[in-house]
């Protein structure tokens, strides 16, 4: 497995990281009163395959909750990071007091903001900033970011300096405006996460799909995959990563065509 450092954090993930926001798929539900083992499953044979990064939301309660009692005698070697959908300063802390109970953990490694309706600045009027500033300054929080599925948004955090980290969709099929924050993310020296590498499940071609994602070396993809088969193939591809050669690129380039 290899390791990145997100940004300017003191951070070192694994480059290949699961998205725990899948822990309650209708794949895992099928399996009635054993979804939360099997859940525990999917994380261990995760963490088992080197993944040490974790990421998950308070919008998915259950999710956040059986990552947490999937992570006890692992927490102290994972770094976690959850989201809050909170729109105000009080939100946000009822969102991170509920996740770290849920999460069974005193800290969180990673806070971010989801979808914000505005980049938080310091010394704003809504108080959210510092609001986290203070909470990082307590030690609740080792480290902050934005998540958001606009790139404008998105561009404007990475430009104000004050996010360590920066989340957004980006796959293969994704268009040039999310490379370009890509590439100012790896300039400024800001944490880059992409949300959904297969495209919420647009793009079924897992090698071309790690392939692409790959070739950026900042770039930390979240995972989140349904069944243990489809993190076997993850994991396979982060050890035998796809040779980008001419014939990769065409079908990459054809894939991109159709959807674009």
């Amino acid at each position: 497995m290899d390791y990145v450092t997100l940004g300017k954090t003191s951070l070192l993930v694994s480059r290949t990281a699961f998205g725990a926001e899948s822990l309650d798929c209708k794949e895992i539900e099928a399996f009635g009163d054993e979804a939360d083992e099997k859940a525990c499953a999917i994380v261990h044979q995760a963490y088992e395959g080197g993944m040490n990064f974790f990421d998950t939301s308070r919008s998915k309660p259950l999710c956040e909750k059986r990552l947490g009692a999937a992570l006890h005698g692992i927490r102290h070697n994972i770094i976690l990071a959850t989201k809050t959908p909170g729109q105000s300063l009080s939100e946000i802390r009822r969102d991170l007091d509920e996740s770290l109970s849920a999460l069974e953990s005193d800290t969180v490694d990673l806070f971010q903001l989801e979808n914000p309706l505005i980049v938080p600045r310091e010394n704003g009027p809504d108080g959210i900033y510092n609001g986290l500033a203070a909470l990082k300054a307590k030690g609740v929080v080792r480290h902050i970011g934005l998540a958001t599925e606009n790139l404008d948004i998105a561009r404007e955090a990475v430009l104000s300096g004050l996010y360590e980290v920066v989340q957004f969709p980006f796959s293969m099929i994704s268009a040039e405006a999310a490379a370009s924050v890509v590439k100012l993310c790896r300039e400024r020296e800001v944490g880059c996460i992409a949300s959904q590498p297969l495209n919420g499940g647009v793009v079924s071609n897992i090698p071309l799909a790690f392939g692409f994602l790959h070739q950026f070396e900042n770039v930390v993809p979240v995972w989140g995959t349904h069944t243990q088969e489809e993190l076997q193939q993850i994991l396979f591809f982060n050890s035998h990563p796809p040779v980008i050669d001419e014939q990769f690129k065409a079908e990459v380039k054809k894939i991109r065509d159709f959807f674009n």
